[in-house]
């Protein structure tokens, strides 16, 4: 087995201990490069079909690319698609930076998905290399009641033993890309041939590494057109993935602050 064949089996058994342990159980779906994989892969664990629903959390600020993606792929893929709606800007922490507090949004959007559809577990595409915090996730990782998450109070997952029981009141987030990078990804893209956005691909000198709401996300100086010439662009760039995501700029801690109260 190589690298890529090891990396979807390990995601396989994740998503089925996830479906034989967690119930009710959703995936978010943001039609980024990584939920799509996330659900290839669901498809490939469950022979060709999704067996849970795949939630979109609906801030209205999606780029139209995504969209069109979007209901190409619940028609073709056949998806039980859940559009979560997510309040409004003045309901998030009046503390936090602008662009931060347009990300939260999302998680105000994703407690009240839990909350009203009692959700027990909730798999999410995030990796490890994207950032800092995220890279002290496991991958079955506990919230509390309200969402929140205690980076200190991690369980331990040796050998591949995983602590799948909910805290009281609490749900789940299962996460089967942590182990992932983002060449990772791109080379499991082009192996596979998995549909992502054409807004990856370089255009007029720019394309996006990282895909977020339209207001709030930047493109980044690139010249790479094809998935090969991304490939390339990542064997040799310093620059960070999420380099055009305007959140990450703002302060030090927002990020932080964020994950902590629930954010993916």
């Amino acid at each position: 087995m190589d690298r890529l064949d090891e990396l979807e089996a390990n995601s396989i058994q994740i998503l089925r201990e996830a479906y034989n342990r967690l119930s009710p159980l959703a995936m978010l779906w943001s039609i980024g490069k990584d939920s799509n994989v996330m659900i290839w892969l669901a498809r490939k664990a469950f022979f060709g079909r999704v067996p849970f629903p795949v939630a979109l959390l609906e801030t209205g600020k999606e780029f139209p690319e995504v969209y069109a993606l979007r209901n190409r792929l619940i028609a073709e893929w056949q998806l039980e698609y859940i559009e979560a709606a997510c309040p409004e800007v003045g309901e998030t922490d009046a503390s936090l930076p602008p662009n931060a507090r347009a990300a939260a949004r999302k998680t105000l959007g994703l407690r009240q998905l839990i909350v009203g559809k009692a959700l027990r577990g909730m798999i999410v595409g995030i990796r490890r290399d994207e950032q800092a915090m995220r890279g002290k996730e496991r991958v079955f990782s506990p919230r509390d009641a309200a969402g929140d998450w205690d980076r200190h109070a991690q369980p331990a997952e040796f050998w591949d033993h995983f602590g799948t029981e909910p805290p009281p009141g609490g749900h789940v987030r299962v996460h089967p890309l942590l182990e992932w990078t983002e060449l990772d990804i791109w080379r499991y893209v082009a192996r596979e041939g998995v549909p992502v956005s054409e807004l990856y691909f370089a255009r007029n000198g720019k394309r996006f590494r990282s895909l977020g709401e339209s207001d709030i996300t930047m493109p980044v100086a690139s010249n790479a057109a094809t998935i090969d010439a991304i490939i390339a662009e990542l064997e040799t760039t310093r620059q960070s993935e999420r380099a055009g995501r305007k959140m990450d700029n703002e302060s030090e801690d927002a990020f932080e602050r964020l994950r902590a109260a629930g954010y993916m």
